[in-house]
C-alpha cells in the first residue's frame, strides 16, 4: 500500500506544471552535467532541459552526463560568459533548467553554419515552432553564436516563420574561460556557429521583461555613416570625436584604447525609440583612433536615429528588478513556477564582483521561484515586432 501511495503521488506531480533548476561546480564535466540535471529534474520527467554552461567543460562529457540523467529529454543549451542561479554567479558551473507536466509541450531546432547565412540558421531554428499543436501561450527561447555576425539577421530569418506576434527571449552564448569560441547544444549533439531554438507552448501564463538602466542625454544624434556595427560619422562629424565631446571624457580615454574601453561602458548608445517606450541599447566596445570610427556589439542603422546615454552602478542594478517585475506583472497575478535570466557581460563589468552578487540576489528576491541564467554576449527579447537584439541589458523570462 505505501508504494501505491507514493507512485499516485509522483503521478500527481508528473503531471502538474513545474520548474527546476540545478547547479553544479565539479571539476569533472560528466559529473557536473549528471548532478545538475538530477537536481534539476527532482524525480521528475522533463518537457525541456535548458542548460547553460561555462565553456571550462568538454560540452560532450557534459552532454553525456545530462542524458545518464534525463531519459532523452528536449534539449538547447549553450556555453556562457558566467553562470547565474540562486547559488550567485560563477564562472566555472553549469545551470541547468527543467521545464514538465502537463501544460507545456516544447519542439526545438537547430540552424547550423550561422556565419555562412545568418538569416537562414534563423530561419532553421524557428522551424520548429510550426510543429507545436494549436493553442497555448507561446514563446521561442533562442540561444546563438554571437561572434558569427549580425543578430538582427537571425531574428530576421525567425520573423519570416514565426511573424511579428511570438514573444521571444534568449541571448548569444559566451566564453568566459578559454576564449576559443562558444558552443551550443541541441539534443544530444554539441554545435558551434549556430542557432539553437525552443518553441514553448503552456496553457500557463509566459512573461517577459527587458531593462538597461541608461537614460538618454540630450537630443537624438543622426547616424550619417556606418556598416554592421562600425560607426564611422554621426551629424556628419567622425563617431569617436562627437562621442568623446559630447560626454566630455578624460583625457586617459581620448588615447588609451584600454581606458577608453573601460570608460564607453558606462557610455552606451541607444536606438530609435520604439513605440512601446523601450529603447534598446548598443553597447561601445572600442574605437578605431585612426579611422575615428566606433565599434559596438551590434548593428548600428545607417540613417537611424540614436541617443548618447549614461548610468552607474545603482541605475543598472535598478534595471535588473525592473526587468523581473515587468515580466512577473505579464503573469496576471499567477504565481511563477520559476524564471530565466539573459544577463550582458557588459553589465558584469560595470558592477564589478560585488554589484554582480548584489544583482543575483535582487533577481532571486524577485519571487520565491527558482531562476536560472547566464551573461551573454547579447540579448534578445521583444513582445512584438522585427527588433529583438540588445546588449547591456537583463531580459527576463517569467513561467507561469
Amino acid at each position: 500500500m505505501p508504494t501505491k501511495a507514493l507512485g499516485a503521488v509522483a503521478d500527481r506531480r508528473s503531471r502538474e506544471r513545474w520548474f527546476g533548476v540545478g547547479h553544479s561546480n565539479e571539476g569533472d564535466a560528466e559529473r557536473a552535467g549528471a548532478t545538475a540535471t538530477r537536481d534539476a529534474l527532482g524525480g521528475r520527467r522533463a518537457s525541456l532541459l535548458i542548460v547553460f554552461s561555462s565553456d571550462c567543460y568538454d560540452p560532450g562529457a557534459l552532454l553525456r552526463g545530462i542524458e545518464a540523467e534525463s531519459d532523452g529529454a528536449p534539449l538547447v543549451g549553450c556555453s556562457t560568459a558566467g553562470e547565474l542561479s540562486a547559488e550567485g554567479a560563477g564562472d566555472r558551473s553549469v545551470v541547468i533548467t527543467a521545464i514538465g507536466g502537463d501544460g507545456f509541450e516544447v519542439r526545438t531546432a537547430a540552424g547550423l553554419s550561422s556565419s555562412a547565412g545568418l538569416r537562414t540558421a534563423g530561419r532553421n531554428a524557428a522551424s520548429c515552432m510550426s510543429e507545436l499543436p494549436a493553442g497555448g501561450n507561446r514563446v521561442m527561447v533562442l540561444l546563438s553564436d554571437g561572434r558569427a555576425g549580425d543578430q538582427g539577421e537571425v531574428i530576421r530569418g525567425v520573423h519570416e516563420v514565426v511573424g511579428s506576434g511570438v514573444p521571444l527571449a534568449g541571448g548569444c552564448a559566451g566564453d568566459a574561460v578559454r576564449s576559443e569560441g562558444t558552443f551550443q547544444m541541441h539534443d544530444g549533439e554539441v554545435h558551434r556557429d549556430s542557432v539553437v531554438a525552443a518553441a514553448i507552448s503552456s496553457d500557463g501564463p509566459l512573461g517577459l521583461g527587458w531593462s538597461h538602466g541608461w537614460e538618454a542625454v540630450g537630443e537624438p544624434v543622426l547616424i550619417t555613416r556606418s556598416e554592421g556595427n562600425r560607426v564611422y560619422e554621426i551629424d556628419d562629424e567622425p563617431a569617436l570625436d562627437r562621442y568623446l565631446d559630447k560626454h566630455d571624457a578624460p583625457p586617459e580615454a581620448r588615447n588609451d584604447p584600454a581606458a577608453f574601453s573601460a570608460w564607453a561602458r558606462l557610455h552606451p548608445l541607444g536606438l530609435g525609440r520604439r513605440r512601446t517606450g523601450q529603447q534598446p541599447a548598443r553597447c561601445v566596445n572600442a574605437a578605431d583612433f585612426t579611422e575615428r570610427s566606433l565599434i559596438c556589439t551590434a548593428e548600428i542603422p545607417q540613417g537611424g536615429l540614436a541617443w548618447f546615454m549614461r548610468g552607474d552602478v545603482e541605475s543598472v542594478l535598478s534595471s535588473a528588478r525592473n526587468a523581473c517585475d515587468q515580466a512577473l506583472l505579464s503573469l496576471n497575478e499567477t504565481a511563477p513556477l520559476g524564471l530565466i535570466a539573459f544577463n550582458c557581460i557588459g553589465r558584469r563589468g560595470i558592477l564589478g564582483e560585488d554589484g554582480i552578487r548584489r544583482e543575483a540576489g535582487l533577481i532571486d528576491a524577485c519571487s520565491a521561484a527558482p531562476f536560472a541564467g547566464f551573461y551573454t554576449l547579447g540579448e534578445i527579447a521583444r513582445t512584438r515586432g522585427v527588433n529583438a537584439v540588445h546588449s547591456q541589458t537583463l531580459v527576463a523570462l517569467a513561467l507561469g
